[in-house]
């Protein structure tokens, strides 16, 4: 098992790839759902989750809106999620910084961020299911990434508010917040106080790879809760390498994920996989390489819904190391499960709107 990149800018050439598999025919799914327990789709009438699929070509306004409410309605709905309360906090993936050349001939947002278009809709949508305050949220690498990739304007015309995560702003100052009873090494973690005083919690990331967790989605994406500079074993470290460490990475890395996990609870996973990348989670990993898998999941366990994802991108999510996509790292899916955070097995799963093998795409791994 290799190391991780010293610096999200150093390139990093260790990662190859298998041979990709065509993508299942384009299109989009209906509104209506398919029944559980086909052939296209797992799961069974005593499934313990249910987790959305549906598929879009683009990133148009109009279409992501309304396969973002096709996913929501085949889900049973907002209103568990917003039972608590009205303000939302969404948390997005802007990992790596402006520094960060994009891969050539494709945006950011087009290859390994969150497209703001997504975040777009699932604002609205809250909004129509009652959200009063809602909050965009990163622990973004530098202030310019906001405006960069277009999120200081979708904000502002959706009237959503960002807080930045590397800032105790609006706060006097940082939270040291619990993660569990039973931590693997974080018992507390520093968190800007407005993590602990929203009502509900969703994570949006980007359907990619990940050189050390196998996959990256909506789990993994809770990394950036977090300032890096609390984080680091260097004073010079411009990422969390406390978090990796510097010895059996593969081992901590799962493990620090299912502390900031218990810590902060989500409530709504959202899967953006319209236009992504495989290989890696960003174009510091030189073999990265763009993927128009034309699809979108959503789901209220996100154990279930980051393991429909995995499995649609041809892997196994029960898998573990070191067989793809976990080469490099113990599978942080399957520990979720055995914590009792949701399920990774896809036949106690509920697929609804397009099936799971219409979506599916071989992507490669990150060697």
């Amino acid at each position: 098992m290799k190391e991780c990149m010293g610096n999200h800018h150093d390139a990093v050439s260790r990662r190859r790839f298998l041979q990709t598999i065509g993508l299942a025919t384009a299109g989009l799914v209906a509104a209506a759902c398919s029944p559980a327990g086909s052939a296209s789709n797992p799961g069974s009438g005593t499934a313990k989750a249910t987790v959305a699929i549906a598929k879009a070509d683009s990133y148009d306004r109009k279409l992501i809106k309304t396969q973002l409410q096709a996913m929501l309605d085949g889900i049973g709905g907002l209103k568990d999620v917003m039972a608590h309360g009205n303000r939302v906090a969404i948390k997005v993936n802007l990992t790596g910084g402006t520094a960060t050349a994009p891969l050539p001939g494709i945006s950011e947002i087009e290859s390994y961020l969150t497209h703001p278009e997504v975040v777009r809709a699932l604002i609205e949508l809250l909004r129509d299911s009652g959200a009063k305050d809602v909050f965009i949220v990163e622990a973004a690498y530098e202030p310019e990434s906001w405006p960069h990739y277009g999120y200081t304007e979708m904000a502002k015309s959706v009237n959503a508010t960002i807080v930045d995560l590397t800032q105790a702003a609006p706060y006097k100052d940082f939270a040291d917040t619990t993660t569990t009873t039973n931590p693997y090494f974080y018992d507390k973690l520093k968190f800007n106080p407005i993590l602990n005083e929203i009502d509900a919690f969703v994570s949006v990331s980007k359907m990619k790879c990940h050189n050390v967790a196998g996959v990256t989605h909506t789990m993994k994406n809770l990394f950036g809760l977090v300032p890096y500079r609390f984080y680091t074993l260097n004073s010079g470290d411009t990422y969390r390498s406390a978090f990796h460490g510097t010895t059996e990475i593969g081992k901590r890395v799962p493990r620090v994920i299912m502390d900031v996990n218990r810590a902060r609870k989500i409530n709504l996973s959202i899967i953006d996989g319209v236009l992504t990348a495989e290989g890696g989670e960003g174009p510091w990993i030189t073999a990265l390489t763009p993927v128009k898998a034309n699809v979108m999941f959503a789901g209220k366990d996100p154990v279930a819904t980051d393991s429909v994802a995995t499995a649609a991108m041809g892997f196994d999510p029960t898998a573990d190391y070191p067989n793809a996509p976990f080469v490099n790292g113990e599978n942080h899916i399957a520990m979720a499960a055995k914590l009792g955070l949701g399920t990774n097995k896809l036949e106690e799963i509920k697929i609804v709107g397009a099936s799971l093998a219409d979506v599916t795409k071989k992507f490669k791994p990150s060697f």
